[in-house]
């Protein structure tokens, strides 16, 4: 199934180009495979990974026994491949404009900290009132906002890239500030208040701190150093013309990689206990199309573009499982409830995340006709793409 294009993130064509509806017509036969084919080749991970799980159980002890401290190796080493393109794309000078648009900032640390938390504390009392640990354990999933992931998507369905890369450096910091205070408040005062049972857990600040730093210092730092060198020594050109295709296409390598591995990890419990993954995943996916609607909503309604409010929507929606997973098992054990449950959260958030990538590009021409290309969107696509109808029309988004 080909991935839907639009043409509002690309600049006008003179009127000597085609229409743009002749235009989207041809784009899909020059995407690459990755993309044309995604929701394919993510199936295919996770059924290569949840293979591996049944006719090679051991290669999911392997892989787990390499870990330092709470980060898990392999999946460390995906996700950094899989973020380094994206944040390697992001103009950090024009980020800094990001930081002046107060409806983004604050529609995103309203859904962030405080609807997503209490959405998912009611979710998980409604759905899971008599299983106290795989409750906790999708409360835990609330806290834990996406740092890392969520630049795949947001790219994918053309979202602003410097606006991304700039509210997930705000959530990391607020994930350092405010995760063990708000696990306090949403695991013992607020069920306190209500009448309902408390749990008692305590989590350790070193290792939210570790979580941040390994999942987005590291790609974030090696994205900023590659851009201020290679146009220091370079120039931009040579930089967004040759240097960002070479690497663009590891993005999703590393996510697909990400992804088979997530499932010859976890793919055992999956397969063991099916009953009481699907009891979890139901509140996800709550979670997930609640929290999306949320914020393209909310973006419409407060006049961002379509580029941030898509943004806006997918950062909302959007958890660190890896923080997640890591705090359950540190905190309760690797075989507690609590870890299936943050161990369910990856493997229904990439299908639901997929899908609703399709949702924004849907949207994107019935809601947000005629909206101006973002600088990171207009700087993806080819220049001859305006002059050249036998361009290819489609901005190289991953």
């Amino acid at each position: 199934m080909p991935f839907p294009e639009s043409t509002s993130s690309r600049p006008t064509a003179p009127p000597n180009v085609q229409p743009a509806a002749a235009q989207n017509a041809i784009a899909p036969a020059r995407l690459g495979a990755v993309d044309r084919l995604l929701p394919v080749w993510i199936l295919a991970a996770m059924a290569l990974g949840l293979l591996l799980a049944v006719v090679a159980p051991g290669v999911g002890d392997l892989l787990a026994a390499f870990t330092i401290g709470s980060v898990s190796v392999p999946i460390a080493i995906g996700l950094l491949v899989m973020m380094y393109p994206v944040l390697a794309k992001v103009r950090y000078t024009d980020a800094r404009a990001v930081a002046r648009d107060r409806r983004l900032l604050v529609s995103s640390l309203v859904l962030n900290w405080l609807l997503g938390p209490a959405l998912m504390f009611a979710l998980a009392w409604i759905f899971l009132p008599d299983l106290p640990e795989y409750r906790t354990g999708l409360i835990i999933v609330g806290l834990a906002r996406c740092i890392a992931m969520v630049l795949i998507w947001n790219d994918l369905a053309c979202g602003d890239r410097e606006a991304a890369a700039f509210l997930v450096a705000l959530n990391s910091v607020f994930q350092v500030i405010a995760f063990a205070a708000l696990g306090w408040f949403y695991l013992q005062v607020l069920p306190a208040w209500l009448g309902l049972s408390t749990t008692s857990a305590e989590f350790s600040i070193w290792a939210i701190t570790v979580s941040v730093l390994v999942f987005l210092g590291i790609p974030l730092l090696a994205g900023y150093l590659s851009r201020r060198v290679g146009e220091a020594t370079r120039g931009r050109d040579w930089y967004e013309s040759r240097f960002l295709p070479k690497i663009s296409p590891f993005a999703l390598y590393g996510l697909l990689f990400t992804i088979a591995l997530l499932f010859a990890l976890q793919g055992r419990q999956v397969i063991d206990r099916p009953f009481d993954v699907a009891l979890i995943a139901l509140p996800l996916l709550v979670y997930f199309a609640v929290m999306f609607a949320a914020g393209f909503a909310t973006g419409k309604l407060t006049g961002l573009s379509y580029e941030r409010t898509t943004t806006l929507a997918f950062t909302a929606a959007g958890n660190n499982f890896e923080l997640a997973i890591a705090v359950a098992i540190g905190t309760f054990g690797a075989t507690s409830g609590q870890a299936l449950a943050g161990i369910v959260g990856p493997l229904i958030e990439v299908p639901a995340l997929v899908a609703l990538v399709y949702v924004a590009l849907w949207l994107r021409p019935r809601l947000f006709s005629g909206a101006a290309a973002p600088a990171s969107v207009a700087a993806d696509t080819d220049v001859t793409a305006v002059t050249d109808v036998t361009a290819d029309p489609l901005p190289d988004r991953v």
